[in-house]
């Protein structure tokens, strides 16, 4: 079975994604599908790729407010991209009932090529497996004639299995007592070794089917009759008995009819079984230590398919595009094992590495969706208000509302068209963002600092960065309050060996940067000339408000001196 991500190309922002990484996913997918559907329509073949932008990590209040504004639903978001049993390829089979007969489970298997077959019940619960090896045993182990006692055959089991026709009783009732007997004498030896209950198999002689239906048995199967005189039938009503014809001669129904038991009675209860979302790894040491070969997949308690270790060797990486970062430590966990076909970015190029040649777009521009403004016009694709509403949010996030020193010509220049487009005044909105953003009603010291956050490593130095821009004096002043009694626990729970939050102040452009680890302040002091130490404010400094444009050049020199 091809899943529904086999064709999936999963577009990711960095960890602890901003306003950026959000919308710049979203439009490149926007943008890439759109060229698919412009090239299916010229009669190009169809690729089936769908472009799904995706996140790697909890969005900040300031994106959500631009999702909301412009009607888009949050991607969905993938802590990890290490291959999963859904990567596979699945068989799809959705397993078979309990009532089925071995003869039918074995067919099916025959006819599909398999050596397993997963029991559901009628709601698609897994409630065990059987085998062709289960059936074997079962044909070896059924011996004497009293094997349908307890065992509830249903008579649709048996009429299928011996190819006959009902001509009277319930086909969904149970047949589980009485001894399976061959009455292939006369009349007088069928009364003396056959008892009430029993199932008879006669010819079709009259004498011998009306004395087996007198009798009381449970059934009656009549061989080789193409129809039966209408008073035997008028007997059976009367008597209660299951009456059956078949062309069949009484050798091939005797041998037959066991293999109408039901697959409940033989299958395995004790099931290893895989969820869709279990990591490869963990499934791959699993099946090594067992013996059979099919597993059952369940998504979310319902089978969808069987795979086996063979399907370990068809294995489908997922495939990525990287916007907005392309260093190991800001991309999604399992990065590594998938298949990168793009990155899109505005950084420093990074430490990522691929296995083959990628598309890599590095532009020295404030933002990526300045990028992916131009991407839209160079591929002839419209931009629609929504799409030009998200470009434009995350340039102006970004660029600090072009006020930041990485915002450059192209960004103003994009960021006021795509205004235009959106239909927005771009003062008002940026404000209305940033106000969106900072508002810290309700927040934790952590999901303040890991709201827009980074690992640098450099010069043998690990680092974490974390920045939050501010309109408001007074969430400028709060924020920094709850980082100088939190952000010592970062040195321990990243297993960093410095870190520092920058608390920037939008109007003032200037930053007061929280920091701890061992002679953080003396690094700070080295790396800006005009920094000075605060009262419980850490270090100030003026004119600061790019981390990646200015403060991470003067982390780094200051560090490798």
């Amino acid at each position: 079975m091809k899943n529904n991500y086999d064709k999936n190309i999963l577009v990711f922002g960095h960890k602890n994604p901003d306003t950026d990484s959000i919308c710049s996913a979203i439009c490149y997918a926007d943008l890439m599908n759109k060229v698919n559907e412009r090239n299916i329509a010229a009669g190009q073949p169809d690729s089936g790729d769908v472009y799904v932008p995706c996140r790697a990590g909890v969005i900040s209040a300031e994106t959500t407010f631009v999702l909301d504004k412009f009607k888009f639903p949050i991607p969905r978001i993938y802590m990890d991209v290490r291959p999963q049993v859904r990567d596979l390829e699945i068989r799809n089979e959705k397993g078979i009932l309990p009532d089925m007969s071995l003869r039918n489970a074995w067919e099916r298997m025959t006819k599909n090529e398999l050596q397993t077959l997963p029991v559901v019940d009628s709601e698609g619960v897994l409630k065990g497996v059987i085998s062709i090896n289960d059936i074997a045993m079962a044909n070896m182990d059924i011996i004497g004639s009293s094997y349908f006692e307890n065992a509830n055959v249903p008579v649709r089991n048996i009429l299928e299995t011996i190819e006959g026709e009902l001509e009277y009783g319930d086909i969904d009732s149970m047949v589980n007592s009485g001894r399976v007997r061959i009455g292939a004498s006369t009349p007088e030896s069928i009364r003396e070794t056959h008892s009430e209950g029993d199932i008879l198999i006669v010819g079709n002689r009259y004498d011998n089917i009306m004395t087996a239906i007198g009798l009381g048995c449970t059934a009656v199967i009549v061989c080789m009759a193409e129809e039966l005189p209408v008073e035997l039938v008028w007997v059976a009503t009367r008597t209660n008995c299951t009456l059956i014809r078949t062309m069949n001669d009484t050798y091939t129904v005797a041998r037959l009819i066991s293999q109408s038991m039901p697959v409940s009675k033989y299958m395995k209860t004790d099931v290893l079984s895989f969820e869709a979302s279990d990591q490869l790894d963990d499934v791959k040491e699993i099946m090594s230590k067992v013996r059979h070969n099919y597993f059952p997949v369940m998504d979310k308690g319902n089978m969808i398919g069987l795979i086996s270790k063979r399907n370990l060797i068809s294995l489908k990486k997922k495939r990525l595009v990287l916007v907005d970062h392309n260093e190991r430590s800001q991309c999604v966990d399992g990065f590594d094992e998938a298949e990168i076909l793009a990155i899109i970015d505005h950084h420093r190029i990074g430490d990522v590495e691929t296995t083959g040649p990628v598309i890599f777009r590095n532009v020295p521009v404030g933002c990526t969706a300045t990028i992916l403004n131009d991407m839209y016009h160079e591929y002839g694709i419209e931009i629609e208000p929504r799409i030009a509403g998200l470009l434009l949010s995350a340039i102006l996030s970004d660029t600090l509302c072009f006020r930041s020193p990485t915002c450059t010509k192209r960004d103003v220049e994009a960021g006021k068209a795509l205004a235009e487009i959106a239909g927005i005044d771009y003062n008002e909105h940026a404000n209305a963002m940033f106000d969106a953003g900072e508002d810290l009603t309700g927040k934790t010291p952590e999901s303040i600092f890991r709201n827009d956050y980074k690992i640098l490593r450099t010069n043998g130095v690990r680092v974490a960065i974390a920045q939050g821009t501010f309109n408001s004096p007074n969430n400028r002043s709060k924020a920094i309050q709850l980082m100088n009694g939190f952000i010592d626990s970062i040195l321990e729970s990243d297993q960093v060996d410095l870190a520092f939050y920058i608390a920037t102040s939008i109007q003032d452009q200037s930053s007061d940067i929280i920091h701890a680890g061992k002679d953080a302040e003396a690094v700070l002091l080295r790396a800006f000339a005009n920094a000075s130490c605060g009262e419980g404010t850490g270090v100030h400094v003026p004119g600061l408000v790019s981390r990646k444009k200015q403060f991470v050049p003067g982390l780094i020199n200051s560090l490798s001196t």
